[in-house]
């Protein structure tokens, strides 16, 4: 039987979906996890890697990986998704790589706190962010200029005992493509907070304005100018249906209708199915909440039919801070966020 294989969306820089409308469960196998790269992959040895950790620290610090992994570690589940996951469903269409729903995936990451490596290093009264920049590097056509994959997190987020400096998924050594050997790993917080490839961690005393935070991953709610812009942070509330596929054609009878949901705050505590276009809805069978870490809760739903003709499914999902789906997607320029009801048609005859 054929096996799913990533769905590609551009081969240089390499961004290519996992089929997830294929998969049966997580975690998801390394070759099957979405992959996202703003340049092409850097050339990094093994033999010669060091992390620095410096800025408004006491005690700069240079660790070898052997130290790192000496550390006391912690594993979490994480779900991953693209800011960007969605972006091909958004009305009017923005520019961007058109993700349908498969930039998104769940794994167990292992590593150190990043707040551990903080520690010893030392913070300074004076510190507000935590900049970590990637070994990943090109230029950008907006500017003409060659800038690194750099980004920020807020102190309190950096603090946060399950923000990880990761080198392990899934029980083996981070893939390269994935970040290997070091890997940030932030979770609740789309994935562009996750820097790959580890090159550098600075303590800063202000906010960070690279492109790739004060450019990109900023919701720009307005059309015509930049006003009212802010961070793309936190993921939102969302669910997708895996089964049926869309426009399947079905016989009348009993049918499971299957997916995911997913939140970047608290829990998924609800997720409810429409048969028909949303006049009418009904709860679902969910999963245990992701409770002892940060990845998807599954979901089921036995639909018997009779009727022949055709059909819209519908889901929505709701979490313990009272976010739900909304009818319709938050519009942005650059097509970030997309978390609205999912939607599916089936014909049965």
């Amino acid at each position: 039987m054929p096996k799913p294989s990533l769905i590609v969306r551009k081969l240089d820089p390499e961004n290519k979906e996992t089929p997830i409308q294929f998969i049966e469960s997580g975690p998801i196998d390394n070759k099957l996890f979405f992959r996202r790269n703003h340049f092409s992959y850097p050339s990094l040895s093994q033999v010669s890697y060091w992390l620095p950790v410096n800025g408004l620290v006491n005690h700069p610090k240079l660790f070898s990986l052997e130290e790192i992994r000496m550390l006391p570690s912690r594993t979490v589940k994480v779900v991953l998704e693209c800011a960007g996951n969605k972006r091909h469903f958004l009305e009017p269409k923005v520019y961007g790589e058109q993700w349908e729903k498969g930039a998104i995936s769940e794994g167990y990451w292992k590593g150190v706190p990043l707040r551990d490596i903080l520690k010893l290093a030392g913070i300074k009264q004076s510190a507000r962010e935590v900049l970590v920049e990637g070994y990943d590097s090109g230029l950008r056509t907006d500017t003409d200029k060659i800038f690194t994959f750099s980004r920020s997190l807020p102190l309190e987020k950096a603090m946060h005992p399950d923000t990880l400096i990761a080198y392990e998924y899934n029980g083996q050594p981070i893939p390269f493509k994935h970040g290997y050997p070091l890997r940030l790993i932030v979770p609740q917080w789309y994935a562009m907070a996750s820097v790959k490839w580890i090159r550098q961690i600075s303590v800063i005393g202000s906010g960070f304005n690279g492109p790739f935070q004060s450019v990109d991953y900023v919701y720009y709610p307005n059309k015509e100018t930049d006003a009212d812009a802010y961070p793309v942070t936190i993921q939102n509330v969302n669910s997708t249906i895996q089964k049926p596929l869309n426009m399947e054609i079905l016989n009348t009878g009993k049918h499971l209708i299957k997916g995911i949901a997913w939140t970047g705050k608290g829990v998924i505590t609800k997720v409810e199915i429409s048969l028909d276009h949303g006049k009418n809805w009904s709860s679902v069978e969910i999963g245990e909440p992701a409770n002892h870490g940060y990845g998807w809760t599954s979901w089921t739903y036995e639909w018997s039919v009779t009727k022949k003709g055709e059909y819209t499914i519908m889901t929505r999902a709701a979490d313990s801070h009272n976010r739900t789906q909304p009818e319709n997607p938050f519009w942005n320029q650059k097509g970030y966020g997309h978390n609205a009801i999912d939607k599916i048609w089936v014909k049965v005859e």
